[in-house]
């Protein structure tokens, strides 16, 4: 049974009001009775409606949420999920990020794809894929959920944009042919400490089949990826939690370093 239209507002405000004041909420799928994966990512997409009426607010990519096969059996999906990167989430390597702008902040070590060519309206072939891609990235993307104590289900981690927080991207490009993301090995430190190792087959068993499932997902939606868009692909390894003050640092083989620091 689909939820009413009136519920779905009102999860959306109780996001963005929790978000604003950063104050965790309870499960919107239980206050407001949102269920199932349509409902979710139409509150989602009422949020992200409302982040648009700023015109400072620009749509800048995706991302790609639950990749690992073991997060989705403990969840009961069998496919990941995605949601949307706005400009002011963005950070540079080595930039000093506020805790201001978080709630409950964890990161994880992704592969960032850079989209070189739109993508039709139709679903790409894997070779329509590879030939839109420009470049990766090594990418740290901080996770942020709403709701109390991370008890997510399936429909508050997508209602709340697959939980986004805001990511950080290294500096260097590298060409996709020149890499084997998926034989990538990840380290992550925390304050100099590994607190995640990982490789990029973790990550759906290949960084790009996550990218590409991405693409064929938001072509069906009538949203087909565009030139210059970018894709966090999915987490490499566990992701960790996250304290004021504390240094984060990523190496991800040949792909590079990236790091940042919470204050």
């Amino acid at each position: 049974m689909t939820a009413p239209s009136t519920n779905l507002h009102a999860a959306a405000l109780a996001i963005r009001e929790a978000r604003s004041s950063r104050c965790p909420i309870a499960r919107v799928s239980e206050t407001f009775g949102i269920t199932g994966l349509d409902a979710a990512y139409q509150v989602a997409q009422l949020n992200t409606q409302a982040c648009l009426e700023d015109p400072a607010r620009r749509v800048i990519g995706l991302k790609v949420g639950l990749t690992s096969k073991a997060v989705q059996q403990q969840l009961g999906v069998d496919q990941p999920d995605f949601g949307v990167l706005f400009n002011d989430m963005e950070y540079m390597n080595g930039d000093t990020i506020p805790m201001s702008r978080l709630i409950q902040p964890k990161v994880e070590a992704e592969v960032a794809f850079v989209v070189g060519k739109d993508l039709g309206s139709h679903a790409p072939s894997w070779a329509e894929f590879l030939n839109a891609l420009a470049y990766a990235l090594p990418a740290l993307e901080i996770v942020d959920s709403v709701i109390q104590d991370w008890k997510i289900t399936l429909v508050d981690t997508v209602a709340d944009n697959a939980s986004s927080g805001l990511y950080v991207l290294g500096e260097q490009p590298v060409s996709i042919g020149a890499l084997d993301t998926s034989a990538l090995g990840m380290q992550m430190s925390i304050n100099g400490r590994t607190v995640s190792v990982g490789t990029g087959a973790a990550c759906l068993g290949h960084p790009l089949r996550a990218a590409y499932w991405l693409a064929c997902t938001m072509a069906e939606r009538g949203h087909p990826l565009r030139a210059g868009q970018l894709i966090l692909s999915g987490a490499l390894g566990p992701m960790v939690a996250l304290s004021n003050g504390d240094l984060v640092q990523a190496h991800l083989g040949s792909l590079g370093s990236v790091g940042c620091r919470l204050a």
